[in-house]
């Protein structure tokens, strides 16, 4: 971590509304895929444990949740669908609410064609704007690495389906006792695929024009806030952001525009992370062209991410490897601890190694496997 007075931290402890979600403080937990849900895509005990282990977190994004069988391209990555994912996720908010009580957003990730058929459902299908695979290949615990399916283009009338479907997981999230949910935006996947002209090459009213590519994203958005209210909804974007695939000539003008189109809704925050394109400042782009509440990431320690409050460029700065590794990130931050490192190898593999097994503040590591 940097190095300064104390003080300097004191505006990540603050309390801040992101519009109906209420946080105790600034710090955010970023939503992180770790690929272990149960063998019906449920999260388990290990998962209320995990993110229980948190719960001083202001915000906890949970990680990245198929809305629909198709949607899932991933192994072991849960679903928001079924009555057993649903009370799953029920005894994860459930776990947080006992534990302190931090608000709790579920990410919504349609990763389109980011996918392989060995990791979905028989009667899935992997489905995309426009019939392009994407180069890259993924994991499967039957087939080892594989290349990614060629989708199949959605037709139309199919779309305004893909929109229901978000809808519908937006009110099982609520069932389930989150306090609302992320549209997942970036690393390539459905709604990004559409943003992206390499990836869409529609000739209906959902491709061509930039205006266009911007559609399904504001109608899903549109969509999300009608069902459980605009200040419950988040958007998580990464301008020009290559993964999987995905390229943009001009990622100032393409999220550009989407900002100001969604600007009017009333979203609960856009969460938005540095640009790893050279000289395009995401965080300036979107205070431009977003009115309301920016939730920082990447690549911030406690000082840089309270001096980046301190400078109006956003209301809370969320953290990602860090809580991996440090369950009471908070508390080590109040107290200027050191922060520990995680385990890279671990961060996919199932069970509780590397996943609820890293100590606090004083405690000794438990390495009891608390896999159901």
């Amino acid at each position: 971590m940097s190095s300064l007075a104390p003080a300097s931290l004191d505006r990540l402890f603050e309390p801040v509304h992101l519009g109906e979600l209420r946080l105790a403080n600034r710090i955010v937990m970023a939503p992180m895929t770790r690929s272990r849900a149960d063998a019906f895509d449920a999260p388990s005990e290990l998962h209320a444990a995990y993110y229980g282990q948190r719960a001083d977190a202001g915000l906890i994004v949970a990680e990245g949740t198929y809305p629909s069988p198709d949607g899932k391209g991933y192994c072991r990555t849960p679903g928001i669908v079924t009555p057993q994912q649903i009370d799953g996720w029920r005894r994860v908010t459930s776990q947080v609410q006992q534990r302190g009580g931090a608000s709790t957003v579920l990410q919504l990730m349609h990763v389109g064609r980011v996918a392989t058929r060995y990791n979905k459902a028989a009667d899935a299908e992997t489905v995309a704007p426009s019939a392009i695979a994407a180069r890259g290949s993924l994991f499967s615990d039957s087939h080892g690495m594989v290349p990614m399916d060629v989708p199949r283009a959605l037709e139309t009338s199919e779309i305004v389906k893909v929109i229901e479907e978000y809808r519908q997981a937006a009110l099982n999230a609520r069932a389930a006792g989150f306090d609302g949910v992320e549209l997942h935006c970036s690393s390539g996947y459905l709604p990004m695929q559409f943003l992206m002209a390499c990836s869409n090459q529609r000739q209906d009213g959902y491709g061509g024009s930039l205006q266009k590519r911007i559609r399904f994203v504001v109608e899903t958005l549109e969509a999300l806030s009608e069902t459980i209210g605009a200040g419950r909804v988040g958007l998580r974007i990464i301008p020009g952001n290559p993964y999987n695939d995905m390229q943009d000539d001009d990622p100032a003008a393409t999220y550009g525009a989407l900002l100001d189109a969604i600007d009017p809704l009333g979203l609960a925050y856009v969460q938005v992370s540095r640009s790893p394109q050279p000289g395009l400042d995401a965080f300036a782009l979107a205070r431009r062209h977003f009115r309301g509440a920016l939730v920082l990431n990447d690549g911030f320690d406690g000082c840089s991410a309270a001096q980046a409050i301190d400078a109006g460029m956003g209301e809370a700065v969320s953290f990602a490897r860090h809580f991996i590794a440090n369950p009471d990130l908070v508390e080590r931050l109040r107290k200027h601890s050191a922060l520990a490192e995680f385990d890279r190898s671990t961060l996919y593999t199932p069970g509780a190694r590397g996943f609820t097994d890293y100590p606090a503040l004083g405690e000794v590591a438990n390495t009891q496997d608390l896999r159901t």
